[in-house]
């Protein structure tokens, strides 16, 4: 997270309502070799307090947690350059402003069992964001080549006991330069999801 407090002053409900939204992060662990990444789709419970996810089965995190052990699941949101230009006030620097939110705990797996529960939340929290159609459903699937795809995944569970976001969106500037820079942000396109970017950069409070 940003060392600068500004920054991660910022109401966890939209943290959680971000982590909702994306549902898919990456999952970071201390392996003896080095740090071990996986990019994972994530079911996050109602009350925010665990998180559901698979590994295929050849993954090496799944050997670093035959015991739970601490993890990071990290989640990005909007993105982009900021010129020094934008801003409109001398002697400024370029930066980047991002959302980003970060889950700690402790990350174990679950009975295989369980498995068709994980899969079964994780496929319709997605499809029912998709318009004209039926919702996909595990039960579509022939029962054999279902078992068989199954074998290849393992189930987990995050435990959250820390949530931290960074919501850098220039609250260290005055207003007029925030409003500057973020109509530069739309106008430029660099990075990710420009326009709620700006969006948010013209709605947040600043603190100078």
């Amino acid at each position: 997270m940003h060392p600068n407090q500004i920054f991660r002053r910022h109401d966890e409900g939209d943290s959680i309502q971000l982590l909702r939204q994306r549902s898919f992060g990456t999952l970071a662990i201390n392996a003896e070799g080095g740090p071990l990444l996986a990019h994972v789709p994530f079911v996050l419970s109602e009350d925010a307090s665990e998180v559901e996810l698979h590994l295929v089965r050849s993954n090496p995190i799944l050997r670093e947690i035959k015991e739970p052990q601490r993890v990071v699941l990290s989640v990005t949101g909007p993105h982009s350059y900021i010129s020094p230009d934008w801003y409109g006030v001398e002697d400024q620097v370029q930066t980047w402003n991002y959302v980003a939110v970060h889950l700690r705990g402790e990350l174990s797996i679950l009975d295989q069992g369980e498995l068709s529960g994980v899969l079964d939340r994780l496929s319709a929290q997605f499809e029912q964001r998709i318009n004209g159609k039926a919702p996909w459903k595990s039960d579509k699937m022939t029962p054999d080549v279902l078992t068989k795809m199954m074998r290849m995944i393992v189930p987990c569970r995050l435990r959250i006991d820390d949530l931290q976001s960074t919501w850098k969106l220039n609250q260290n500037k005055t207003e007029a330069a925030r409003h500057r820079a973020a109509h530069g942000v739309a106008a430029a396109g660099i990075g990710q999801e420009v326009d709620q970017l700006r969006d948010w950069m013209l709605a947040v409070a600043g603190e100078t």
